[in-house]
């Protein structure tokens, strides 16, 4: 890794995203901020105390977000850790076509785009970090809200699958899966746990330097993504629908 930390946060407007660039930044990181709302960012990357550059990146336009995150990239002289934490949730047990589509276009479509978009960074710079925020909605279907849960437990998966292709290949990346519980922003499900952004983001920084394969937040949550794992679908059926 060269002598200048690099990281781009992909999401990076509000909530988690912003706590994470902050906490980055703490460390001595340069910061590559990317989410839609580019006057956010410019008024965060102020706030930082290290370098940072902003990039407008609409990751439901995926072709368009993995050019922009290249450029991004490239003005940065390269990136050493990507978070991608761009991501939309919500309830819709009517199963309304535009959340449902909006939820897979943003989570799924949107997350391997630019997941695909940092490996390719990483091969040309022989290495490098993936994070991905998933949930610990991953493990569970849900009759409140089935294309969120749906869609995590795809990133998840899709992760471990980066994982393994990386030591398949020798090939020295890190990748570490985040799956929060209830955290204090636009998109929490619930209160139970809460804990804050920037709880959150200290967590995760922790799991980064760590660089763990898996990590909750905050870390009890674990406990409970092992209760699910071992409960009977008649079981799941009552509690989830």
């Amino acid at each position: 890794m060269a002598d200048e930390k690099r990281c781009i946060v992909v999401g990076a407007s509000s909530g988690i995203g912003a706590a994470l660039a902050r906490r980055f930044a703490a460390a001595g990181y340069t910061l590559g901020l990317a989410a839609r709302r580019t006057d956010r960012l410019v008024e965060l990357g102020e706030e930082l105390p290290t370098k940072s550059y902003v990039a407008r990146i609409d990751v439901t336009d995926p072709d368009s977000a993995r050019e922009r995150f290249d450029r991004l990239a490239d003005a940065m002289g390269g990136v050493d850790v990507v978070v991608v934490n761009a991501g939309v949730a919500f309830e819709n047990p009517e199963l309304a076509w535009n959340d449902e589509r909006t939820t897979v276009d943003t989570n799924v479509r949107g997350f391997v785009a630019i997941a695909t978009a940092a490996m390719a960074q990483f091969e040309a710079a022989g290495g490098g970090h993936l994070v991905g925020i998933s949930s610990v909605a991953a493990h569970f279907g849900s009759g409140v809200s089935p294309a969120y849960s749906a869609s995590k437990a795809f990133v998840s998966n899709y992760l471990d699958g980066l994982r393994y292709r990386a030591r398949r290949l020798d090939f020295p990346l890190s990748v570490t899966t985040i799956e929060p519980g209830f955290v204090d922003t636009k998109l929490a499900g619930g209160s139970f746990w809460m804990a804050s952004p920037e709880t959150a983001a200290d967590q995760i920084f922790h799991a980064v330097r760590k660089q763990r394969r898996r990590a909750y937040v905050t870390r009890r949550w674990r406990l409970v993504a092992l209760l699910i794992d071992a409960l009977p679908d008649i079981v799941r059926r009552r509690v989830f629908s």
